[in-house]
Order: C-alpha cells, then sequence, then structure tokens
C-alpha cells in the first residue's frame, strides 16, 4: 500500500519542478514523501518476508472503513462547507469506528482540532481557506 501510494504521488506530481534542497521548488517535498513512503514500504516488505506467519488475526476493517469514510467527507465537505463542517463529519465518522464512542470525548477532540487547525492553517500559515464559508 505504502509503495502504491509512493508510486502514484510520484506519478501526479511528475510535471511539477524539483527544484534543489536550497531552492525547492513545487514538486520537492511531494516527491521526498513519496520516496520515504516508498522507502517504508520496502522495510515493511522486507521484514514481512524475514519473518512470515508472525501476523495472527485478520485486519479489523470497521476502523480501517470508517476512517477512510472519514477523509473521503472531510475532502468532500471541505471545499463546499469550510474547515468547521468538515473537521466535526471526519471526527465524528472516524470515530464511530473504535470499540468505545463517548460523545463527549469526541466534542472534545473537535473543538482541540478546530482551534489548533485555525491556529496553523488560518493564523499562523495565513493559507486562503474557509473557516466556515460564507462567514470567514
Amino acid at each position: 500500500m505504502f509503495i502504491a501510494f509512493g508510486l502514484t504521488a510520484l506519478y501526479f506530481g511528475r510535471n511539477l519542478q524539483m527544484g534543489t534542497t536550497v531552492r525547492m521548488g513545487p514538486g520537492y517535498v511531494p516527491h521526498m514523501l513519496a520516496y520515504i513512503m516508498m522507502g517504508l514500504g520496502v522495510i515493511i516488505v522486507v521484514l514481512a518476508l524475514l519473518k512470515p506467519g508472525e501476523i495472527t488475526e485478520a485486519p479489523k476493517w470497521k476502523p480501517i472503513t470508517m476512517v477512510t469514510i472519514g477523509i473521503v467527507c472531510f475532502a468532500l465537505l471541505f471545499e463546499t462547507t469550510g474547515l468547521i463542517p468538515a473537521l466535526i463529519a471526519m471526527v465524528l465518522i472516524a470515530s464511530l469506528g473504535g470499540d468505545e464512542f463517548k460523545i463527549v470525548e469526541v466534542i472534545a477532540n473537535i473543538v482541540v482540532l478546530t482551534i489548533l487547525c485555525i491556529l496553523v492553517f488560518k493564523v499562523g500559515l495565513s493559507m486562503n481557506i474557509y473557516v466556515l464559508r460564507g462567514v470567514w
């Protein structure tokens, strides 16, 4: 999976200029992250081949599915509604994948993530993103 994601990132970023370490182009960070992901994938494959048979339990599909659905919902809602509704949907849906669902903890998680994201992306990095579409 890591190798496939890395190769996909390299494919879609093939037209971006790399630049140098001192003068990074728009493709520098995506390329480096893709290489890191592929390297991790190779390490995982080698370790799995050296120690076969140690994986004894089946994957837990509920958390994998709910987190994936949460990320997709975030991506779809972010452009249309803004950061806050997208974060609320993502955290709520991803939280449903766990064995324990406590609404107070989920709300606290949403509040903390929202404050941190606003501080980092809107205030700190001055990114042109909507926090709440039509409002801010």
